[in-house]
């Protein structure tokens, strides 16, 4: 049924048919690429997000079981299309469909040694297709939460699922607590993976020349996949600020015509990264970036962080920012599923603020060294997750 909903929905939706056609011929295609006389660990993740917690325990996982293929597979075309050429993997698909016989002929064809799946994904016939072949199947920074299905009266068909694992890395203790709670004992705590990810971005930061004459020691806003709701809050901060603040700014979805409106919205001086360099951006007030993937390295010329994206759909990814030990700001709509959001509230590093007001009364009684070094030693000391990981692959491998 949901195949049959996809291709409808392909004929009018780009997405959806990116969906569709990115799976055709997959299981051939599989067979074509994978050398079956090798051993291989597959990693799935839904998206980008959980592509990125994902990712460290495939680039450790590879150099410490190097005679591993690596098989990543997404559900959704927002990570497949940007990571089909990821460097550290082998295969790059789409998952198929969760079917019964999808799940038989894609592990025929793969045959895994270990498998991840990464947060919140579940799948009940992969699941349970994995556990008849006895495979060892890892849940990596899964997070649980007492409203979830699997929690409720009605969730034994869920339940069921989860209890396919062999073992689970959750970010807290409330996840461990909720588990054993129905009866699943087999869960280490690790914090998430992610953390391990932009420390050592952090540590390896790419230098953006244009940048850093930008930022030139003033102090400087970095806005982070914001969203037209993002900016109705925030745009009036840049506009009214008659002190010497600089704002690099990154749309969540660069197009030409976002780009258009927001320099027609903005009433300070900018230019954009394309037609940037050392020499012409001191003067300009707004850095407004037009291309996507240098985000994570731009927070390291910033002195404050507005994230996007808690108006709308979620909160985006703020611990990049916070590891180069940037305050950070964001909506007050959608970011309590986020435990690093609420964590960081509590130690008054971030603030979930409702209006340009909030946002412009919240900024004044900062007090940004304190909030730096808090927001840089939370990510510092919730590294490790990666090692938890591999440690345990080590025992169940044998390595």
């Amino acid at each position: 049924m949901f195949g049959l909903v996809m291709k409808i929905a392909a004929s009018f939706h780009m997405k959806a048919n990116l969906f569709i056609t990115g799976r055709k011929n997959i299981f051939q295609r599989a067979k074509d690429s994978i050398d079956p006389n090798k051993k291989l660990a597959w990693f799935h993740c839904a998206s980008l997000g959980e592509f990125e917690q994902a990712r460290p325990i495939i680039e450790a996982f590879k150099y410490q079981f190097s005679d591993y293929q690596v098989l990543v597979t997404f559900f959704s075309p927002s990570g497949y299309e940007v990571k089909k050429n990821y460097e550290h993997a082998d295969h790059v698909f789409y998952l198929p469909i969760d079917s019964a016989n999808n799940a038989k002929e894609w592990l025929d064809i793969t045959n895994p040694t270990i498998v991840f799946f990464i947060k919140y994904e579940f799948w009940y016939h992969y699941f349970n297709e994995i556990n008849e072949r006895n495979i060892p199947l890892i849940s990596a920074s899964s997070i649980f939460r007492e409203d979830q299905i699997f929690f409720k009266s009605f969730g034994q068909l869920q339940r069921s699922i989860l209890k396919k694992v062999s073992h689970f890395f959750v970010q807290n203790n409330l996840s461990i607590e909720l588990l054993n709670g129905i009866g699943i004992k087999n869960a280490a705590l690790s914090g998430d993976t992610r953390f391990d990810r932009v420390y050592e971005i952090s540590q390896q930061a790419t230098g953006i020349p244009a940048a850093a004459a930008f930022a030139n020691s003033k102090k400087t806003w970095v806005l982070g996949s914001v969203w037209e709701e993002d900016l109705e809050v925030f745009l009036p901060f840049i506009n009214h600020n008659e002190s010497d603040q600089k704002f690099i700014i990154a749309l969540h979805e660069v197009t030409e015509a976002a780009l258009i409106k927001l320099e027609k919205q903005l009433t300070k001086s900018f230019i954009r990264f394309s037609n940037a360099n050392s020499s012409n951006v001191d003067e300009c007030d707004v850095l407004l970036i037009d291309n996507v993937g240098m985000l994570s390295s731009l927070y390291q010329y910033g002195d404050f962080a507005f994230i996007g994206g808690a108006y709308g759909k979620g909160l985006h990814n703020i611990l990049e920012a916070a590891t180069f030990g940037l305050p950070i700001f964001f909506g007050n709509k959608k970011y309590k599923k986020f435990q690093e959001a609420t964590d960081l509230i509590k130690l008054e590093a971030a603030f979930a603020i409702a209006d340009y007001h909030e946002l412009n009364g919240q900024f004044q009684n900062l007090n940004h060294e304190v909030a730096s070094m808090i927001a840089q030693s939370y990510v510092k000391d919730h590294t490790g997750a990666t090692n938890k990981i591999i440690d345990y692959c080590k025992t169940v491998l044998k390595s």
